[in-house]
């Protein structure tokens, strides 16, 4: 009766022995699955956590360099993003620890906002001061084109001026005279008769012409093309001038008569064209032509 006993009991031991292995070995499988599927998560959420990193880390690139940003404050907090990538590659993944990335990750979402929608507004600003700029240059080569054409018109009309206020001459005429002893001067055509050259011309009115003395200067060439009378030279900006004879006027921007004579050796009196020609400080004012027989 007590081996039965005993039988029995030891029956029942090796029955509850046998569940509780069966319930242990149940529990460490159950145990080993769901440990093997949070690291499968934990390694998860660590990717999707390097892949928001990176994303901002692109945007702020793209912001960087679209605005020519030079702006500490996206390019250090580019930098914190980039160590913050850094630090999840390096570090060992646990569900505290990813809890913390995405709390950093959700304040620089945040940072983000702010710091994009003051680059947009520094962009804006940097557009306005640009259009400015541009209308700005526009209008300084505008006026630097009026001052251009006054400066041009200035010069044109001070040219205008300047020549409108030069000595004109009419009534030129050249011819050989004869002078008495009298005083009397009479004209001739023969060249062995003729003592003097007269050149008569009467000086234009000018309203603008600078008024007061004038020296005239009359060049007379011979038919040898020498020049005869005194046979001077002046220098003037235009040049060197020659010249037979002067006449020193007062001009009052009236009509004037004005006749020289130019006195002339017998060797430089011979048959031919003479050519008179009336000058003004260098510049001809005119021409005529003497036949002499």
């Amino acid at each position: 009766m007590t081996e039965t006993n005993n039988s029995t009991r030891f029956k029942v031991l090796i029955g509850v022995l046998s569940a509780l292995l069966i319930g242990l070995a149940i529990y460490t499988f159950t145990l080993f699955k769901d440990s093997k599927e949070t690291i499968s998560t934990i390694e998860k959420d660590k990717i999707e956590v390097q892949n928001e990193l990176e994303d901002l880390i692109e945007n702020y690139n793209e912001i960087i360099l679209e605005n020519e940003s030079k702006d500490t404050q996206l390019l250090a907090a580019r930098e914190r993003i980039v160590m913050l990538l850094d630090s999840v590659k390096d570090s060992e993944a646990n569900v505290a620890l990813i809890r913390r990335y995405r709390g950093e990750i959700d304040k620089l979402k945040s940072e983000r906002v702010v710091l994009f929608r003051r680059a947009d507004s520094l962009k804006l600003a940097n557009q306005r001061l640009s259009m400015e700029r541009d209308s700005t240059t526009v209008m300084l080569n505008e006026t630097i084109k009026v001052v251009d054409s006054v400066n041009i018109s200035n010069q044109e009309l001070t040219k205008t001026v300047e020549k409108a206020a030069l000595l004109g001459i009419t009534n030129l005429s050249g011819d050989a005279v004869i002078v008495r002893n009298s005083g009397k001067i009479v004209d001739t055509r023969r060249s062995s008769r003729a003592d003097k050259i007269r050149a008569c011309y009467t000086l234009a009115p000018n309203t603008i012409a600078q008024k007061g003395d004038r020296m005239l200067y009359v060049q007379v060439i011979n038919p040898e093309n020498n020049v005869i009378g005194v046979k001077e030279t002046m220098s003037f900006a235009n040049g060197d001038l020659t010249y037979s004879a002067t006449t020193n006027v007062f001009y009052e921007n009236e009509a004037l008569d004005v006749c020289t004579l130019v006195t002339a050796t017998e060797d430089e009196l011979i048959e031919g064209r003479y050519v008179v020609t009336v000058f003004d400080q260098g510049r001809s004012l005119g021409s005529t032509i003497i036949d002499l027989k």
